[in-house]
């Protein structure tokens, strides 16, 4: 068997040089092809499908105020940018968004359920995560909502010990106005029978155990003086073993704990 030939030195540039032109082409027709893509009309954006929740973003409107702050096409749209524009909408707590070809984007959103009042702004609201959030509180349904405050990152406390708080005092008829936590760690309640009560420090667990004997016990406390629940004016939990409460038209009067 006779040996191959080797190829002449203008034969190998003969390939080369074919192999480059036709990877060349393909590169120019691939370029081609994206520029036809990105340029194409049929690829821009032409709607949005919103899904989720909308109880306070009317669908028409946010077709009609999302759009004009993205940017590119079908293809170039930055999600991660759709997203955070969607998630400045008052409300919106989350969005997650996807192309739906050719042309529409899919996104579906979670609103901020108001659970309170955060601070002293009446924009500021808790959501039940335990997020603080910006919205108009006008657009509430409940227009009862309770007002609580902290230091900054304490709102999820703040919101889990009114949720605590609140089954307590609901068997009393009374309902929570107002919760603090001050910087030193103290928290404060304001009943909407204008009654103040200064639980005092601690964790949650111990506040909310001072929190149920006072609860308990208010009731047969107040009767003694022939007084309902909602006769009180102020109550201090800070006492170790007890509580001291004053009653419209009876002096402060100190009651000892009963434990459990």
């Amino acid at each position: 068997m006779k040996n191959a030939l080797p190829q002449p030195m203008d034969v190998k540039l003969m390939n080369l040089t074919s192999s480059v032109l036709f990877a060349a082409c393909g590169l120019l027709l691939v370029a081609a092809l994206g520029w036809w893509l990105l340029r194409n009309p049929l690829f821009a954006i032409g709607g949005i499908t919103v899904q989720g929740e909308v109880a306070h973003n009317n669908v028409a409107t946010l077709r009609a105020n999302v759009p004009p702050h993205l940017r590119g096409n079908f293809f170039t749209v930055d999600l991660q940018q759709a997203r955070a524009v969607f998630e400045a909408v008052p409300w919106v707590r989350q969005a997650v968004v996807k192309r739906q070809f050719p042309n529409r984007l899919k996104v579906q959103l979670q609103e901020h359920q108001a659970e309170a009042l955060w601070g002293d702004s009446d924009s500021q609201m808790v959501n039940s995560f335990g997020e603080v959030f910006e919205a108009n509180a006008g657009d509430v349904d409940d227009d009862d909502l309770p007002r609580l405050a902290g230091p900054e990152g304490t709102s999820a406390q703040v919101l889990a010990m009114y949720q605590g708080l609140k089954p307590l005092f609901e068997p009393l008829d009374l309902g929570i106005d107002e919760l603090s936590l001050s910087g030193r760690g103290a928290w404060n309640l304001h009943l909407d029978s204008g009654a103040v009560v200064e639980l005092g420090r601690g964790t949650n667990e111990e506040v909310l155990a001072r929190s149920k004997r006072f609860a308990q016990t208010l009731t047969q406390v107040t009767s003694k003086y022939g007084r309902r629940p909602e006769a009180l004016v102020t109550a201090d939990l800070r006492h170790v073993d007890g509580y001291a409460i004053k009653l419209r038209g009876v002096v402060t009067t100190e009651v000892a704990a009963k434990r459990n």
